[in-house]
């Protein structure tokens, strides 16, 4: 059942068509889109903070237990889209105790946020020599690769990601869009290999679907509230949905959708998604080329 204040409706986004014979814009609706309200902030989360930054501040704390609260806490605001607040805990957390693998794997998704790719680089490669099993830093380097324009090196990290879950699709998803980069084609015949080995029951599957043309935009639009129990995870899903949708019009040099729909996805407010987290520095990216 659609929960009540899920709906599927006509999201009017306004642009501006070029001015001919007449000087006043024309209002042009692009998508058609479902949608629902932007996730709130988890009031959980904040009451963890306060009593994190509570606990900093005794003075009897060791370096390892407050290097943890502050990773911790970092974490925490990280997942609330404090992103600077969260860089500082992080930062403290690694000088009080520099073998924390998991807090240069988030330093080095910060760093891609800001285009500071080398150091990114830097910490994600820190974060697999203390844990080579470290499965996500294999991701979040791959996608820094990724948008540092080294999309060989990109699908190598992407690769090794999905060696250590084949049946994930957004693990086949994103070596898909690494290896689009340098060859569409072997890209795409690599997509549908790849496809063979998931679960065609997953939501996630849709994605695949609609990347090989197997599902029209539509009946994907139209199929994202299948399942869904909360409005959380309606939000989770739209986010995922609007920034692959926007791939692919980016991918077809369709610039202008493709922002709409990475607008779309921050609109969800899913912060500690990497769909949410990278919409935002697509935008970035885009506006750079725009000024240039």
């Amino acid at each position: 059942m659609i929960l009540k204040h899920i709906a599927l409706a006509s999201f009017a986004i306004l642009s501006l068509s070029a001015c001919q014979s007449t000087s006043q814009a024309q209002p042009t609706a692009i998508v058609n889109v479902p949608f629902t309200a932007p996730l709130a902030s988890d009031f959980r989360s904040e009451i963890a903070i306060a009593r994190y930054s509570e606990l900093l501040n005794r003075a009897d704390l060791a370096p390892d237990q407050q290097a943890k609260l502050f990773y911790d806490r970092g974490v925490l605001f990280d997942s609330l889209g404090m992103s600077t607040l969260a860089r500082i805990d992080f930062n403290r957390a690694v000088q009080l105790k520099p073998d924390l693998a998991e807090v240069y794997n988030f330093l080095g998704i910060h760093h891609t946020l800001m285009q500071q790719f080398e150091k990114a680089y830097e910490f994600f490669d820190s974060a697999l020599e203390l844990n080579e099993q470290h499965e996500y830093a294999y991701l979040n380097r791959g996608i820094a690769l990724y948008y540092g324009d080294r999309a060989n090196l990109a699908a190598a990290d992407l690769k090794e990601f999905l060696t250590r879950s084949p049946s994930d699709p957004y693990r086949v998803l994103w070596l898909y869009l690494a290896q689009a980069s340098a060859d569409p084609v072997q890209a795409l015949a690599n997509l549908k290999s790849n496809a063979q080995g998931l679960d065609d029951s997953q939501w996630a599957y849709s994605l695949i679907s609609l990347y090989l043309g197997d599902m029209s935009e539509q009946s994907f639009l139209t199929s994202l509230a299948d399942g869904v129990k909360t409005e959380q995870e309606y939000a989770q899903r739209l986010c995922e949905a609007y920034f692959y949708l926007a791939k692919i019009y980016q991918a077809k040099g369709l610039d202008y959708q493709a922002a709409d729909f990475f607008r779309l996805a921050l609109a969800t407010n899913v912060h500690e998604f990497v769909e949410y987290k990278y919409a935002r520095l697509e935008l970035e990216l885009m506006a750079g080329e725009n000024d240039s």
